[in-house]
């Protein structure tokens, strides 16, 4: 299980806000079906939900870990029965977005001297 500095947990925090959940366990817990469905999940995204049924708050977190040990991901987020899980693309990564240039100022004209 891989472990995630808190600024990278908030960051990742924020971008799944918006997602939805791709993969639901439901009463056969982690079959080999479930673990290929999260891994194929994983690679195609890096970040998902997860959600699990039932009403065990402990039997969940054992689920987020041994989910988090056998796909090599890090656990991001634990709410109710929504587990947010993050790995790393083995892709290389999209290049950092370019920084924006400067506004430029208008020109000041003579008219624009003599409002003042």
């Amino acid at each position: 299980m891989k472990s995630l500095s808190p600024a990278e947990r908030k960051l990742l925090k924020a971008r799944a806000h918006a997602l939805k959940p791709v993969v639901t366990v439901g009463n056969e817990r982690l079959s080999a079906a479930v673990l290929k469905e999260i891994d194929t999940s994983l690679k195609a995204h890096d970040l998902i939900k997860i959600r699990v049924t039932g009403d065990d708050r402990a039997a969940r977190l054992a689920l987020l870990g041994e989910i988090c040990n056998r796909t090599g991901s890090a656990p991001v987020q634990h709410i109710g029965k929504i587990l947010v899980v993050y790995r790393e693309s083995e892709t290389s990564a999209a290049p950092p977005a370019k920084k924006r240039a400067a506004r430029k100022q208008p020109r000041r004209t003579r008219r624009s001297y003599q409002n003042t």
